[in-house]
């Protein structure tokens, strides 16, 4: 019997040949896109659920004269500055946790520990920024179940700075349960990945990729990290922009 192999043959045994898997991958990144998916749809529904009520109303308070203060600086005038800082905070340290993993990928371990320590401090910034958001809108007024209220004072006079065109205390009271459920709810899933990159840099400080000889959770954390990240651009433009 000849042995002789055919360059069709020498195809069929090449990267092309369909002998890989393409669900070839680490069981815990795929639990983390599983997670991930399951997460999303969540994110999706508090998303449609405000869109609808959004457009169901004729009217609904103007993202720009309710998010125009800055922190320290100004009560108002600056309409969404302030949200467009922790935006690009949120952003960079999504940058930073990407390098934290190719420096992974090198086993760069001081590499790993710098860029790690970036993202955290990136994490605790947007947090913190979005507790400053929180406080002023709460001395405002707006707060689950409430509304800016004055006693003797009509509603219209009330929330007037808050609306563009009719003024309704429906659409401002479920504007602000929304608000503060969504943001909320997004930000326990940043404070979440501070807690989860807090334990990686303690590994990482610890040897214990490098014992394992790969820093594959680094990654997996990194997944997490980039989808707090890009909810968070669906976020600011359901609220902020639209």
């Amino acid at each position: 019997m000849s042995t002789t192999v055919s360059e069709l043959d020498k195809v069929r045994t090449g990267r092309w040949s369909g002998g890989r898997s393409p669900f070839n991958v680490e069981y815990g990144k795929i639990m983390m896109w599983f997670f991930l998916t399951s997460d999303a749809f969540t994110f999706s529904a508090f998303l449609i659920y405000y869109g609808t009520q959004r457009f169901a109303h004729l009217t609904w308070p103007d993202p720009d004269k309710v998010f125009q203060s800055i922190p320290f600086v100004a009560d108002y005038g600056y309409p969404l500055v302030f949200v467009g800082i922790m935006t690009f905070i949120l952003i960079m340290s999504s940058v930073t946790m990407v390098l934290a993993v190719e420096a992974g990928h090198r086993n760069a371990k001081k590499e790993v520990v710098g860029w790690m320590i970036a993202t955290i401090i990136g994490g605790l910034m947007f947090i913190g920024c979005q507790a400053l958001e929180w406080t002023h809108l709460h001395h405002q007024g707006f707060w689950w179940g409430s509304i800016p209220f004055e006693e003797g004072v009509s509603p219209e006079v009330t929330l007037a700075p808050y609306f563009t065109n009719e003024i309704s205390e429906v659409s401002a009271l479920q504007f602000a349960n929304l608000f503060f459920t969504i943001t909320g709810f997004h930000g326990f899933h940043v404070s979440i990945g501070i807690l989860l990159n807090i334990i990686i840099l303690g590994m990482t400080l610890a040897n214990v990729f490098e014992r394992r000889g790969t820093y594959l959770m680094v990654e997996k954390v990194g997944l997490y990290w980039h989808f707090v990240d890009l909810v968070w651009v669906f976020v600011f433009t359901f609220f902020y922009l639209v």
